[in-house]
């Protein structure tokens, strides 16, 4: 009797420990998975018209504002790693100067990690921010639009605003379809483009394009801010858009 409650006690330890180990490695996971990926341009010219583009500095700042304050840790990606072009360069914004003069993340962001260095598992969401340079560079990384997707499939939230949408437009999930397709979506409209005068520079019109993908596009007056959420994809569709997206990040990992 003595010898079978000891194995029952045994066992019973052996239980307890790896229920232990099992609570442990989730805890691990979640809090290795605090960190968001911010996806910037490395393109930096407007097609053949000399003009210099980038990503759009607010873009990346105003939400990186809401999510830091919320806890969350944030990594940078560009197609080609390295110190990526920047655009709207505007320290009089308060968020912008308070981004750029973060030493931690201003080394984050002109060190930016290349694809090949990141791993999908290790984000809760990817953030596409915009700026012109998106609409060359973004829609053909494969790299980055496989890491995309693996987020997505890990119930994690993918968010982009502006022109960052270009980089969603060809990533596919694993039974084929697009992951625009069928969800409510928007991004820089065909108006807002006409008013910057680029409709006729840009490599294709990203509303069009949104809704070649299957996207369900909606939109509201130019330079309004408009926030979609649809299956854990949020875009934004103007630089207006970029703080109450990273709201909208922000509420969705809760």
């Amino acid at each position: 009797m003595i010898r079978r409650r000891a194995v029952f006690f045994l066992l019973a330890l052996f239980i307890m420990a790896g229920s232990t180990f099992s609570y442990a490695q989730k805890m691990n996971s979640v809090k290795m998975k605090k960190k968001i990926l911010f996806v910037v341009t490395s393109h930096d010219t407007k097609g053949s018209t000399g003009e210099k583009t980038g990503y759009y500095l607010g873009e990346v700042s105003h939400p990186w504002k809401v999510l830091k304050d919320a806890g969350y840790e944030i990594d940078f990606v560009s197609p080609k790693g390295g110190n990526p072009p920047v655009d709207g360069f505007d320290l009089s914004d308060p968020e912008n100067a308070m981004f750029w003069e973060d030493k931690y993340y201003h080394n984050k962001i002109t060190h930016s990690l290349k694809p090949a260095e990141v791993k999908a598992a290790d984000y809760a969401a990817i953030y596409y921010a915009g700026g012109h340079g998106a609409m060359w560079d973004l829609p053909g990384n494969e790299e980055i639009a496989l890491l995309a997707a693996d987020i997505y499939q890990q119930n994690g939230v993918v968010a982009a605003v502006c022109h960052g949408p270009a980089g969603l437009v060809n990533i596919k999930l694993k039974d084929g379809s697009y992951l625009v397709a069928g969800k409510k979506i928007n991004g820089f409209s065909n108006e807002e483009e006409a008013a910057v005068k680029l409709t006729e520079v840009v490599p294709f019109l990203l509303e069009n394009k949104l809704k070649e993908r299957g996207g369900v596009y909606e939109k509201s007056a130019p330079w309004q801010s408009h926030v979609t959420v649809d299956q854990r994809l949020i875009t934004g569709q103007n630089p207006q858009s970029a703080k109450a997206v990273g709201q909208a990040v922000r509420d969705a990992l809760k």
